[in-house]
């Protein structure tokens, strides 16, 4: 009989936040646990005993960074998709989230998750990149007509808007220039829309 889940408790959830809060600013591939415990008021006794683990600790914080990417996702998906956004609207709003200066440590977080997922596939951040990727292609072929979502043509215009956006959110991120970048994207999106 499978072991039954129990919900964290209150204590296991305030660490996680502040935890998170602590990874967005430090980063998490390099993390210790005696400079964490000591940052967010705990002990790494206490967080073993949590979160079994520190890989266990890791998978939490890349589930909660996951959340706050789905919620995004979500937000742009309501938003667009009941105007009956394009692909291309939909992947400017994207856009515009993406540079806004207040995500910049998620996105940061995000790039060393993902990165350390192709790294070490059989670590904590195993499935992460994958996971990534389905909810962002999900999130444009939402934005396709049906019959297009399904097609192979659907799927390789969703797969290139996808790296457009992802390729200027690393150049965005190495140099700040939302400025260059931001027009890169529109002049790639001004072509896509020309008949």
């Amino acid at each position: 009989m499978p072991q039954a889940t129990h919900p964290p408790s209150a204590r296991q959830v305030e660490l996680l936040d502040r935890a998170y809060r602590y990874v967005l600013e430090h980063g998490i591939s390099e993390l210790s646990l005696r400079p964490l415990a000591a940052a967010i008021g705990s002990s790494p006794r206490v967080l073993l005993y949590l979160f079994e683990s520190k890989d266990g600790l890791i998978r939490a914080l890349l589930a909660r960074a996951r959340e706050d990417e789905l919620a995004l996702l979500e937000r742009v998906d309501h938003a667009d998709n009941h105007n009956l956004g394009t692909l291309t609207e939909v992947a400017r709003s994207l856009w515009g989230w993406l540079v806004a200066p207040e995500h910049r440590a998620l996105l940061r977080l995000w790039v060393e998750s993902y990165s350390r997922s192709l790294i070490d596939p059989d670590g904590p951040w195993g499935g992460f990149a994958r996971s990534t990727v389905d909810d962002w292609l999900a999130v444009l072929g939402a934005a396709q007509a049906p019959q297009e979502r399904r097609s192979e043509d659907g799927e390789a215009e969703r797969t290139l808007v996808l790296a457009v956006l992802r390729g200027a959110l690393l150049d965005l991120l190495a140099t700040g220039d939302v400025g260059r970048t931001t027009a890169a994207v529109n002049r790639f999106f001004a072509r896509a829309e020309k008949p």
